[in-house]
């Protein structure tokens, strides 16, 4: 057996104890959920129906960069959960969120697909981006696992990069982009807008005062766009219709301060926020932040911002704006 820890399996019908089962397997981080990964996960399902087994992702948490070299690894773009939500929504059967440590991590490359895939998993058939690598000191590759797979007779499928504007899509790409809030680009790429989800916490209540209070987000465990003012969609509870949403990120720099902070306005939302989980998807930069003259031009300035990002979500921008007793 091998000496790591069993993972965590989602399935449509929500999280459940790992249980072995012949397969059609695919692994990766699949970070973000792209379209890259989405052509993956369709050559995985056909060869999973063809073959009538279940659709397998195999990911991993945290991601194998957390262990190998913790001062370069990437900031997440999805949380385990929502990775699993995102790729059950492309057609999957289970989702495998195998814990990694520093012992997963030195499973040599033949040990990875003998023990972890064929043993435990029990894949009969496996799908992989050309530029997959895998064991200790990602000594596998694709043509390894090739030989491996053809030994067993286990069929293997292979899916070359998908390109967008002459480049292919990556989650490397993707994170730079948000980083420096190309939202929008980014979304183009993503099989669904880009996520942040944290928990309600106090703030300065400076918004009340102005008519725009505001949700003060902590607990981020995603990859924050870059500073600026976004036009959102805010979900307050799972299954539940989304809000439009003006979203600012940075320091409050009109009243001195330095503390970056994420704070949502929800169009219209009345009720008490305060340590609710809210999950904020991101449509378009709308502008940099900026030091305003007064707090009447600050104020008709977020009165434009609220208008946008409602024209924005989908809905028509009122000349009142809805004012909410959420406050932070």
């Amino acid at each position: 057996m091998l000496p790591v820890r069993p993972p965590i399996v989602f399935s449509p019908a929500g999280t459940r104890p790992f249980t072995a089962s012949p397969c059609v397997a695919t692994v990766g981080n699949f970070d973000g959920v792209h379209l890259g990964h989405a052509a993956i996960v369709q050559r995985l399902v056909e060869m999973a129906r063809r073959l009538g087994l279940p659709a397998v992702v195999l990911t991993f948490d945290p991601h194998p960069a957390v262990i190998l070299r913790p001062e370069a690894a990437p900031r997440p773009l999805t949380t385990p959960a929502r990775r699993a939500e995102l790729l059950l929504g492309l057609g999957v059967d289970a989702v495998f969120v195998q814990p990694v440590d520093e012992q997963f991590m030195a499973i040599e490359a033949e040990d990875f697909y003998r023990k972890l895939l064929r043993e435990r998993l029990g894949v009969r058939g496996l799908v992989e981006g050309i530029d997959f690598r895998f064991g200790a000191g990602r000594r596998g590759t694709i043509d390894m696992l090739a030989d491996l797979c053809r030994g067993d007779g286990v069929e293997l499928a292979v899916v070359g990069p998908v390109e967008h504007g002459d480049e292919p899509v990556s989650s490397s790409r993707l994170r730079r982009l948000i980083a420096a809030g190309g939202v929008a680009a980014a979304n183009s790429m993503l099989t669904a807008p880009y996520r942040c989800t944290g928990s309600v916490i106090e703030g300065a209540k400076r918004g009340r005062t102005l008519g725009f209070p505001t949700a003060n987000l902590g607990g981020l465990a995603t990859l924050v766009p870059g500073q600026g003012v976004y036009a959102g969609r805010v979900t307050v509870a799972p299954g539940a219709d989304a809000w439009p949403a003006a979203v600012h990120i940075g320091p409050n720099v009109s009243f001195g301060e330095t503390a970056v902070s994420v704070e949502a306005h929800l169009v219209g939302f009345e009720g008490d926020l305060y340590g609710r989980t809210l999950h904020v998807d991101f449509l378009e930069r709308l502008r940099e932040t900026r030091r305003f003259a007064s707090v009447a031009e600050l104020t008709q300035q977020l009165t434009d911002d609220v208008q946008r990002a409602q024209a924005v979500s989908g809905q028509p921008a009122n000349s009142s704006t809805p004012r909410s007793r959420h406050a932070t």
